[in-house]
């Protein structure tokens, strides 16, 4: 049996991971802000995340934090280095080296950092959650006609399917950088907000808007896809059966918690 630390370990994705990594047997222990006995602010480091560290054979870092990622990084990776950790794997994003976005640019940063640790690595990266999109989706849902930025597509990947990716990575040896994982297909913001309405019963004009700057236009250009890796099986229309039922439920089911690659 092995000890794997997944830092995140009660959000979004890291729950999930948890949860698989147990069923496979492994000793799982959970670093969070509010989750004993490894509560762990990654920004603060302290003597608790050396412990949480200690004995183990790998770390998972799911952590998501929008604010202090890099400084969480460099304080995971010093405590690994002094614990002798064999293995460190992290989820990333689909396009960080290609599309200017501030976060992109942190996540990138993260990953040479990791490489350059000395300690083993594997790193994954995925498109976005449908999660994520969903609560992009409801928030321009909002007003009474939904401004969608022209020209825009995306690959909405069922964290469900990211999970298990993780786990089964973490139960092996350090893999370097692996395939890409994309959701099943890409597709238009159109097309995901017409899925949105649909499902949530709700009805709204949408109309297209062109964006300025870099970040803009790095995504019109797609380098946030991964068309060639759409190994992905839940279509975006699934996830929000799951989250809305069989029939229209407003926004209540859904998108309760932090979303997105690294909650």
């Amino acid at each position: 049996m092995t000890t794997i630390l997944v830092t995140g370990g009660t959000g979004t994705l890291g729950r999930p991971v948890c949860d698989l990594l147990r069923a496979g047997g492994h000793e799982v222990r959970v670093l969070s802000r509010h989750s004993p006995p490894f509560a762990v602010d990654l920004r603060r480091g302290g003597p608790l995340l050396d412990r949480a560290v200690r004995g183990v054979d790998a770390i998972v870092h799911c952590t998501h934090i929008v604010r202090g990622d890099e400084q969480a990084a460099d304080h995971l990776i010093e405590a690994a280095q002094r614990g002798g950790v064999p293995h460190l794997l992290f989820i990333s994003i689909v396009g960080v080296d290609r599309v200017p976005l501030r976060y992109y640019r942190t996540k990138y940063a993260v990953e040479r950092r990791i490489q350059q640790s000395g300690i083993g690595w594997t790193i994954l990266r995925t498109t976005q959650f449908h999660d994520l999109v969903l609560r992009l989706l409801q928030g321009l849902a909002k007003p009474p006609v939904m401004l969608l930025p022209k020209g825009v597509r995306d690959q909405p990947l069922e964290v469900a399917e990211a999970a298990a990716r993780l786990a089964e990575l973490a139960a092996g040896a350090p893999a370097g950088r692996v395939a890409d994982m994309g959701g099943p297909a890409v597709r238009t913001f159109p097309e995901l907000a017409e899925a949105y309405l649909e499902a949530s019963g709700r009805q709204r004009r949408t109309v297209e808007v062109p964006l300025p700057g870099r970040a803009y236009r790095g995504l019109c250009l797609g380098g946030h896809l991964a068309p060639e890796s759409a190994v992905g099986r839940v279509t975006f229309e699934e996830f929000l059966a799951t989250r809305f039922g069989a029939g229209p439920a407003g926004d209540g089911p859904a998108g309760d918690g932090p979303a997105g690659i690294g909650s």
